[in-house]
């Protein structure tokens, strides 16, 4: 064994002690650790021919890349839809990285963790309240999770006309619908091959929404003449969190043959709470659902999971089975997750979900769904107040959509938020809605509390001083 390795291994304790303490250090300083950071490294750093040891390459990562480090688990970063870690999902992840599992196969002499996502899975399915004719399984991201689902779309839509696209590749234009698809939808289409253009845009309902026009939707089916069709749509769309019109789809579903895609990423999380989940209602006659859990159920990043009705396993195989490895086994004799989604080995990404759940239950995260929708409406309330600021759009959900008052005032608003990030005490990200430039605050964090929308104020209300508007 190399020496370095060896000494390591035989200080294994002493390292991870070490780690554990800066880790702990970090989360206890989460509220002061600022929330952007313009600090910057060379990148150019030669690779030594012996080694450091972990912790000689610990104190160089002290130095040098922790002080880039920024409080984006903390409660004060409102930017994107990004959650933080809760306690029990750390745990998960830490012994994620120990146990260092391939979720790969249910009955394997060579581990069997996939029955732990398959459990977890499962406890998800209570969670959002859906029904178990859903398989699903867990991929990096929402991006991920859409190419999952709309690949197993495509090979359905090649069947409807007598094609395998899976084998063969994309022989006829695939015919696909939505009305305010996330960027990470459009990018899939791309990576399918079906083409980051070739969809048609539905029009929304009127009076600053980002709904789906149902009476436009049925115009542009009609106009197919009974040829199937993709459907992607929307729970909680990234500027306004508004939400399609589940109940309308669910009948046109009776009526004409299409694939129906719901991108949940995080307002599936509604379904947690009696007040919101009003706003999914009909989303389990789906096909399939994206759902991020580094979001709204705040475990780490690279955790989310696809959800496809289990009457579409064989179009999932044929999707992604490993056909040219005979020493797999039959995928359908012997479920292993390498045969239903893109990536072959993958860690137990699962686990830090299962810990989450178990620890906090229903109860707990209908609490963190509830508590972010109060804050932001709490946030709601300071824009519409305040004769500085004007909301964009309605705060439906956990997404606050706001500007500077007055079109005179457009050419500051990038000015306005960069100043403001830079103040480290909030992170909040810049958009564009109806043509005009606004800022997004998303509220998702178990950690946010009101004395966090406060501090906030605060610095807002210092800018616009400070930018004399």
């Amino acid at each position: 064994m190399n020496t370095i390795l060896q000494q390591d291994l035989k200080d294994i304790e002493n390292i991870l002690e070490k780690v554990k303490q800066q880790g702990v250090d970090f989360l206890n300083s989460m509220d002061t650790v600022s929330t952007s950071n313009l600090n910057t490294i060379t990148t150019d750093r030669n690779l030594n021919q012996t080694g450091l040891g972990a912790l000689s390459a610990l104190e160089e990562f002290n130095q040098r890349l922790a002080p880039l480090m920024i409080a984006s688990p903390g409660p004060r970063y409102w930017g994107f839809v990004t959650g933080g870690s809760t306690p029990a999902s750390i745990v998960g992840d830490w012994l994620t990285t120990i146990y260092d599992q391939n979720t790969q196969a249910v009955k394997a002499q060579g581990g069997v963790s996939a029955l732990i996502e398959i459990e977890t899975i499962n406890l998800l399915l209570q969670l959002l309240d859906l029904p178990k004719s859903f398989l699903g399984g867990f991929v990096t991201g929402a991006t991920m999770s859409n190419f999952t689902s709309l690949a197993v779309a495509r090979q359905w839509y090649g069947k409807q006309l007598g094609k395998d696209f899976a084998k063969n590749g994309i022989s006829e234009p695939v015919a696909v619908f939505s009305a305010t698809p996330h960027s990470s939808s459009i990018k899939c289409l791309a990576m399918l091959g079906i083409g980051s253009q070739n969809f048609t845009k539905i029009k929304t309902i009127e009076g600053n929404r980002e709904a789906i026009d149902i009476v436009d939707l049925k115009k542009n089916i009609e106009v197919l003449n009974g040829k199937p069709f993709i459907l992607i749509t929307s729970a909680a769309t990234v500027n306004t969190a508004d939400f399609d019109d589940f109940l309308a789809i669910n009948a046109l579903k009776k009526k004409y043959k299409f694939w129906w895609h719901i991108d949940a990423a995080f307002g599936g999380f509604a379904a947690c709470s009696p007040k919101y989940m009003h706003l999914v209602k009909g989303w389990e006659n789906a096909d399939s659902i994206t759902i991020d859990c580094h979001k709204w159920l705040n475990v780490p990043y690279e955790s989310a999971f696809y959800l496809i009705k289990e009457e579409h396993k064989l179009l999932q195989i044929e999707t992604f089975q490993n056909s040219n490895a005979p020493y797999l086994g039959d995928p359908l004799e012997n479920f292993s997750f390498l045969n239903f989604l893109p990536e072959n080995s993958r860690r137990l990404k699962a686990l830090p979900v299962w810990f989450s759940l178990l620890a906090y239950g229903k109860g707990g995260y209908q609490d963190i769904v509830e508590n972010s929708v109060n804050l932001a409406l709490q946030f709601d309330a300071f824009i519409a107040e305040n004769e500085n600021f004007e909301l964009l759009a309605p705060t439906r959900l956990n997404n606050v959509c706001f500007t500077l008052s007055g079109d005179h005032n457009q050419e500051n608003v990038g000015q306005f938020l960069t100043l403001l990030n830079d103040e480290g005490k909030v992170f909040m990200t810049p958009t564009v809605y109806q043509n005009r430039k606004g800022i997004r605050a998303s509220f998702v964090n178990w950690r946010t509390s009101k004395n966090d929308i406060e501090i906030v104020v605060e610095e807002m209300k210092n800018i616009i001083v400070m930018l004399k508007i």
